[in-house]
């Protein structure tokens, strides 16, 4: 009986430091989306992380930079989320309504499997430009932390909107006139 005891408290605070460990693992990576929606929240406009990531399904690389003077919502996806499923055609729709205001949406598909990110662009007929995001870890710059998230970039390239989940039309609407009109 005495060596059971000691196994019992042993597994106890290994338990114990796991879950402290989880815990210092959330604090510290909601840090970037507290930061950048309590910016937004107040009206500020922190500028955008800057990412470099290999296209989806083509050849090459591009960057969040590249599209700077255009307005840019930035939509983080994976084939496997439900709700990046339901938003994906209002986002299409919304990609080329955009055009014509040199504004664009831009794709960033995260922690998914190459073949099944292609299908579900095929699927969708979408124009949009996609990056490849495969670890995570440019989402993480965002503060994200689950899927779909969209950040909405000015034409400087600073954070203009956060939507913590699905978007939709009012979202849009709200957030995107207003960019649209101001100067490159």
């Amino acid at each position: 009986m005495r060596i059971e005891r000691p196994v019992a408290v042993a597994a106890c605070l290994l338990a114990g430091a796991a879950l402290v460990a989880v815990l210092a693992y959330g604090v510290a990576h909601q840090h970037a989306s507290r930061s950048i929606d309590r910016a937004v929240a107040a009206g500020d406009r922190p500028t955008a992380p800057g990412l470099h990531l290999p296209r989806l399904g083509v050849s090459g690389e591009a960057a969040i930079a590249d599209w700077r003077g255009k307005v840019v919502v930035v939509n983080f996806w994976a084939s496997w989320c439900e709700p990046c499923r339901d938003e994906t055609p209002l986002l299409e729709r919304w990609h080329r309504r955009l055009a014509a205001d040199n504004g664009l949406v831009l794709g960033i598909n995260t922690l998914d499997v190459d073949a099944d990110a292609l299908r579900f662009e095929r699927a969708f007929h979408l124009t949009y430009p996609m990056l490849r995001d495969r670890d995570g870890a440019g989402a993480r710059r965002f503060g994200v932390a689950g899927y779909p998230e969209t950040v909405v970039l000015d034409r400087r390239g600073r954070i203009a909107a956060v939507a913590r989940g699905p978007v939709d039309d009012g979202f849009m609407r709200e957030k995107l006139r207003p960019l649209l009109r101001e100067p490159a």
